[in-house]
Parts: C-alpha cells; structure tokens; sequence
C-alpha cells in the first residue's frame, strides 16, 4: 500500500523540474541568435561607395588613352622637360578639323578645362572663330583673354594667341609655307602636349620628331 504513493511523487518531482528548467534555458537562446545577423547588411553597403570609383577611372582612361599614344621619341622629350608630349592624329586635309575636333571632346572627357586648349587651323578657319570674328577682333580677343572656353585661330594669327597647357593643330590646307610655320609655333606655345592631326609624312617632315 505504500509503494502506489511514492512512484507517482518520484516521477511528478522529477519531471516538473526537468521541464521547467529546459524552457527556461531554451526559451531565451535562440532570440540572441538572430540579433548579431542583422548587423551583416551594412558589409554589402560599403563596397557601394567604392564602385563609382573605378566607374570614373575607366570612362577617363579610353579617354586618354585615345588622345596619348606618343612615340618613344615624343616620350623622352616630354620626359626632358624640353618639349611638350607630341601625339599625331592621322587624318586627312577634309577630315583634320573633324579629328581636331574629336581630339578636343576627349580632352574635356578626360578632365582638361576648356580654358586650357587651344586650337589652330592652317586652312579654312574654325567657323567659331569665324563668327566669333564677325563680331570685331576686339571681342575676339576678349575671349582669348578671359580664358574660359576652347580658343580657335588661324596659323596666321596663332602667334599672337598666348600659352595654353594643350594645343591642338588641325592640318585642314593651306600653304605648305602656312603648315611649316604653324607647327613650330604651336610646338612653342603647348606647355604639355601638342596635338596635330593631319598627314603623318607632312608632320613628321617640318617637325621632325618621329612622332
């Protein structure tokens, strides 16, 4: 008769504490768990702002790369300090102020200033400066004064445009007394890299730097 009573207490007792004991250890494990996994979204925010980084260095070097393909000769003039970068556009007399042109787009793509390229034409005049002069060479001038946009001249009057840190020359005709004198000139006036685009043989012969 007493053996009845003290099972039923023995296995109550011994359950009661073993299921209150397991929710109470269980229960609040797994909520820190989830805590620390929102904290991973920000690791994919942060290469975000490094993305646009590497944007802007691709769309500029095409750019320059483009415009900069020197020869060796050019290269170690530049590296002299004695002469700006010379690069050749090869283009022919009709096609040579349209490659002036793309030259001049891909300068201010790869960051130069408009202030800081001057451009020169043997033949036909720019039609900028064509209109620009139908308004009177002192407001003409003015322009190349204030420094502010891209400066076109004709080789006959380039000698009076100052320097710029790039100068661009497009051999669109001319004389061939127009061409060797406009060369030298732009040559002198370039303070880093002097642009031609025209006949490579015509080029190379009045400058004669194996560009």
């Amino acid at each position: 008769m007493p053996l009845p009573p003290e099972e039923p207490q023995i296995h109550e007792s011994a359950q009661g504490p073993r299921a209150t004991s397991a929710s109470g250890r269980v229960a609040p494990t797994p909520r820190p768990v989830p805590g620390p996994r929102p904290a991973a979204p920000p690791r994919p925010g942060r290469p975000g702002p490094v993305r646009p980084m590497p944007v802007q260095r691709t769309s500029r070097e095409p750019a320059a790369a483009a415009v900069a393909k020197p020869a060796p000769s050019a290269r170690a003039a530049a590296q002299a300090g004695s002469h700006p970068q010379i690069q050749l556009i090869p283009a022919s007399a009709e096609g040579a102020l349209d490659a002036a042109e793309e030259a001049v787009d891909l300068l201010l793509e790869s960051g130069r200033a408009p202030g800081e390229v001057l451009v020169i034409t043997t033949g036909d005049p720019h039609p900028w400066a064509a209109h620009e002069l139908s308004f009177g060479e002192t407001a003409y001038w003015g322009l190349h004064d204030a420094g502010d946009d891209v400066f076109y001249a004709d080789a006959s009057v380039a000698g009076r445009a100052t320097s710029r840190p790039v100068v661009v020359v497009a051999v669109n005709g001319g004389s061939t007394a127009a061409v060797a004198s406009a060369l030298p000139l732009a040559l002198g006036r370039a303070g880093a890299v002097l642009i031609v685009c025209g006949d490579p043989q015509q080029i190379n012969a009045v400058l004669g730097a194996g560009v």
